[in-house]
């Protein structure tokens, strides 16, 4: 069994997603979901879903490895990273080498960086009046954004987009591909 604990620092629409496609999956499920965030919405789905939660703090996720011990206790195999706001520290990134996945809302390494998130992204698309748009899955390293890309996925904008629209072709992008590359990302390790 693989066990993913999903970091995300918001709604959670992609976990939500990733946890119903593994739901009847007999060797990968969804064990945990982290956030930085003790109000944030994912953590509401991951009881809903009677997932197990934890909410981290920025001091001690920088400066100790507590959480590699509850990621040990959960037995996490692989992390995926679904709107997780802080940067991911060396010593995770090290000890989960080749296992971490990060989805991003633009066509890296366009728009990608530290700040580039969410509507930062999809406003700054729409100022460039960029003909097209898509997301990002990659391996996670040390910096924002620059891990090795596993897939693209692209959509049409035209004139008439708005950053709202944008996000929209985005979350509908995330949804139908994420889940799958996640799968065939564990199912190649």
């Amino acid at each position: 069994m693989t066990r993913i604990a999903i970091f995300a620092s918001g709604r959670g629409s992609n976990a939500r997603e990733i946890i119903k496609y593994f739901q009847s999956y007999n060797t990968i499920s969804v064990s945990l979901i982290i956030s930085n965030k003790q109000t944030a919405p994912v953590l509401d789905i991951g009881k809903q879903f009677d997932i197990n939660t934890l909410v981290i703090n920025r001091i001690s996720f920088y400066e100790s490895e507590d959480i590699l011990k509850e990621l040990s206790k959960h037995k996490i195999d692989f992390i995926v990273l679904a709107g997780f706001m802080w940067l991911i520290p060396k010593y995770l990134v090290q000890n989960y080498e080749g296992k971490v996945i990060n989805i991003h809302p633009a066509l890296l390494p366009k728009y990608g960086g530290k700040g580039m998130y969410g509507m930062n992204v999809h406003n700054a698309v729409h100022e460039a009046k960029e003909p097209e748009t898509g997301i990002t899955i990659h391996f996670v390293n040390e910096h924002y954004d620059e891990g090795n890309i596993i897939f693209q996925a692209k959509c049409s904008l035209d004139a008439t987009d708005t950053p709202e629209t944008i996000a929209e072709k985005i979350h509908q992008l995330e949804h139908q591909y994420f889940p799958k590359t996640i799968e065939n990302t564990i199912l190649n390790l």
